[in-house]
Parts: structure tokens; C-alpha cells; sequence
């Protein structure tokens, strides 16, 4: 296991950022909120100065001289924390972005519980649902190095909003450099025939792994990674369920709102299929250790092991 690798996406997507455009991507201008050492875009900023924008602690002006951006014919990602973007400058982005339907990327990073320290205040667990809300933007979470390097590419090459999360802690990476994502394509990672679990962000990995402690148990579990929130593949999600005629969802955000809604919401009107959603249950975080909150929430691969065994009985 020597060559396994752990790399936060938000270090991925920095680095992507900075290969787009060295690699053509003249058109492209990153900005921020004063938070350029901790979303990563300082990696673009170091080669790349002259095309960084830092607007301070000012998130709605972050927001609005994006939209300006891209009534230029550039192509801005404007970064902040998940709790900033998706929360603070929520009108910005809707009435700004949104509702002209601007060619604005979001880069989010530090959603969900493991930012872990920083606490509740700051635990975003609600981007999903007010970005899922805004009629035409895409709503994305990837769950490794590859994966957000791909994303960000894409969101980059797309003409529309994006809204990505991308995450504080090093995960660990799993897809190879063939690995090309698509927006509105989920991903079937391992197919199987009792329960199918669909998980995104970091917790993808999480529920790799706990495939494999429920294969030891007899259950043969499909995995799909469903980085693409919005639009959802639905055929995959479909098909999926038909299969195995049992669902669970796992998300590092409230189930109200996010991925489990939206894959209830494609199966109630599609295929009726029990459904059981892993993620915040209405309720906040608090501040402690990352990997320590990972499992204290039910979103540990044991954890979600056990859940899923007790569904499907």
C-alpha cells in the first residue's frame, strides 16, 4: 500500500486551476475572499498573479465582480468557504449569477463536518440544497485528487454556472489518470446485486470500503459515485435500483436537500424504491477532529456498513 496516495481536493483543485491555464486557458481569472492559502487558489496566484483578484472579506462583492467577469467574456472562479459561498452570498449568487445565467464557476472548498475544528458556525452542510435550488446551476462534489483535477477541467469547459464543494482534509485517491469525468454522468464503480449505495464527496472512499466488510458479511452491495448532484443521472440511478431493489445514500451533508433527496425525488416519480438516506440528520455539528466526527456521525465505512446491513434486513 505503499503507493496509496492522500491529497485534499481543495489542493486539487488549485493545481487544476493553474494547469488550465498554462495550458491555454487564457480566459480564466480566479478570485477570492482573502482565503487564497486555504482554498488552494494561491497555487494559481504564485504563477498566475496579474489573473488573481483578492476582494477582501467581502463575499457578496466576490460573488458580484465574478458576475462582472463574465459579462467580460473571462471565465471566473470565484472561492471561499462552503458556509460563505452557498450561505452568505446566497442572494449574490442567485440574482447575479443565477437568474442571468452567467458563466461563473464556484469554487467551494471546507463543506461538510470534517473541516472538523472550526465547528459548527462553519460546517456547511446545507450548500447542496440552496445551490440545487437555483434553477440552472450544476451542483458537483468530487471525491478525490482526479476527480476534482477533472471537475474543475469540466466546470471550466461548460457554459453555465457550477457550483463545486471541494474538500479541507487529504483523501485517499482511487480513480487512475484515465479516469475523465462528465458532468451529468454519475460513476458505477462496482457493480453488485443486493443493496446499491450512492455516495459522493469524501465519503465515496468511505463506502468502498465498506463494501467490503459487507461482502464478508454475504452482501453483495453496488457502489456509484455521484459526484454530479445537478443534474443527476437518473437513467444510472434507474437502472441501479431496478437491480437491486434497494437504495442508500451517502452524503457528508443534512439529508434534507441534497443527494438523497434527489435521488428519492428521481425514484419516487421514476421506479418506487426503499430508500435509505446517511447523512446530518437536521441537526448541526460541532467542533472535534475530523476523522473523529466521520465516525461519531455514522459516515465511517463500519458505520455505513452497519446502517446498510440494518436497512436491508
Amino acid at each position: 500500500m505503499a503507493d496509496v496516495k492522500y491529497i485534499a481536493t481543495r489542493e486539487s483543485y488549485g493545481n487544476a486551476l493553474k494547469e488550465l491555464a498554462e495550458n491555454g486557458a487564457d480566459n480564466l481569472v480566479v478570485i477570492d475572499a482573502d482565503l487564497a492559502g486555504a482554498t488552494k487558489t494561491g497555487i494559481f496566484k504564485k504563477a498566475f498573479p496579474e489573473r488573481h483578484f483578492n476582494c477582501g472579506i467581502a463575499e457578496a462583492d466576490l460573488i458580484c465582480t465574478a458576475a462582472g467577469f463574465a459579462t467580460m467574456g473571462l471565465v471566473p472562479f470565484a472561492s471561499s468557504f462552503s458556509m460563505f459561498t452557498a450561505g452568505r452570498a446566497f442572494e449574490q449568487i442567485r440574482n447575479s449569477i443565477g437568474y442571468p445565467h452567467l458563466n461563473v464557476k464556484i469554487g467551494s472548498t471546507h463543506g461538510g463536518i470534517s473541516i472538523g475544528e472550526d465547528g459548527a458556525s462553519h460546517q456547511c452542510c446545507e450548500d447542496f440544497a440552496t445551490m440545487r435550488s437555483i434553477p440552472g446551476m450544476v451542483v458537483i462534489s468530487p471525491s478525490d485528487d482526479i476527480e476534482a483535477k477533472s471537475v474543475t477541467k469540466a466546470a471550466y469547459e461548460y457554459e453555465g454556472p457550477v457550483y463545486i464543494r471541494y474538500g479541507r482534509n487529504p483523501v485517499r485517491v482511487f480513480h487512475d489518470d484515465s479516469f475523465k469525468f462528465e458532468i451529468g454522468k454519475g460513476e458505477l464503480i462496482k457493480e453488485g446485486k443486493d443493496v446499491t449505495i450512492i455516495a459522493n464527496g469524501g465519503l465515496v472512499i468511505e463506502a468502498i470500503d465498506a463494501a467490503e466488510i459487507l461482502k464478508e458479511n454475504g452482501i453483495d452491495a453496488e457502489i456509484i459515485n455521484m459526484a454530479c448532484i445537478k443534474p443527476l443521472d437518473e437513467e444510472l440511478v434507474i437502472a441501479s435500483a431496478k437491480k437491486t431493489g434497494k437504495v442508500v445514500t451517502v452524503e457528508e451533508h443534512n439529508v434534507i436537500g441534497g443527494l438523497g433527496e434527489a435521488v428519492c425525488s428521481c425514484l419516487s416519480e421514476n421506479c418506487p424504491t426503499p430508500v435509505k438516506r446517511i447523512g446530518m440528520n437536521d441537526e448541526f455539528g460541532h467542533s472535534g477532529p475530523a476523522a473523529e466526527l466521520i465516525k461519531e456521525f455514522g459516515f465511517d465505512a463500519q458505520s455505513i456498513a452497519k446502517t446498510v446491513s440494518e436497512f436491508i434486513k
